[in-house]
């Protein structure tokens, strides 16, 4: 088993970025969901609707890459401006078409279940026959349950269905512990940065798998982890 893809996303319910390594400490891989689009009334922007999130639509058409002190927004028309721009929170209002802000982390988590969440190939390849692929026959991107970490992992079937409660190392020194199964909502099927939208995944995982796909987990030791990284079970 090892690393095929790091992805974090800066800005929560955004598009984000492959990176080919990344820091990772108790709050999972450093940057990702940090920021998050927040609207007057306190709710944070999310493709569902929620006690803390609100779905906004447009998110996904906004891309956010990791930059210091702020990451940086890309909007459609290729503008970029950082998060802590008062006018970037004006162009991204506009372009959501309703007042908002881009607001760093406070005390909660942005985080929807846990720290650092993974899926696997293998798990790809069983929805993909479960599902009957997507039209014109290509494989499920792993894009559409922006994970962090893709796993290869040989075989096929719902690889992680075991691994709640082990100790995963990956790398020299990153130790994670596998918490449980991550349930899923419509963003699945939603269409995202090169995938089109779909209507079954989430009926799919309903019907085979108890809305849950990939696995999210903590973090017990902390340290870098790079693509390719080899990973063992302690």
């Amino acid at each position: 088993m090892k690393v095929v893809e790091i992805r974090r996303y800066p800005v929560k319910s955004m598009l984000g970025e492959v990176v080919p390594v990344a820091d990772v400490g108790e709050r999972g891989l450093a940057g990702d969901r940090l920021w998050a689009v927040r609207d007057p009334d306190g709710k944070f922007g999310s493709g569902k609707n929620t006690r803390r999130f609100r779905r906004m639509p447009g998110l996904f058409d906004l891309r956010a890459s990791g930059a210091e002190p702020a990451p940086v927004i890309e909007l459609p028309d290729h503008r970029r401006f950082a998060a802590d721009d008062p006018e970037g929170h004006r162009a991204v209002g506009q372009f959501l078409a309703r007042p908002v802000t881009l607001t760093r982390e406070g005390a909660v988590p942005h985080h929807d279940e846990g720290p650092v969440s993974l899926i696997t190939t293998a798990s790809l390849r069983h929805l993909t026959e479960l599902s009957a692929g997507e039209p014109g026959g290509a494989d499920i991107d792993p894009l559409r349950f922006r994970a962090n970490l893709l796993m290869d992992v040989p075989g096929d079937g719902f690889a992680e269905d075991d691994w709640s409660g082990r100790r995963l190392k990956i790398g020299p020194h990153v130790v994670l512990r596998v918490v449980r199964p991550l349930t899923r909502c419509a963003m699945i099927d939603m269409a995202q940065d090169r995938i089109g939208e779909r209507d079954d995944l989430l009926k799919t995982l309903a019907a085979h798998h108890a809305l849950t796909f990939g696995v999210f987990a903590t973090v017990e030791q902390p340290g870098r982890i790079t693509a390719g990284d080899p990973c063992s079970w302690l």
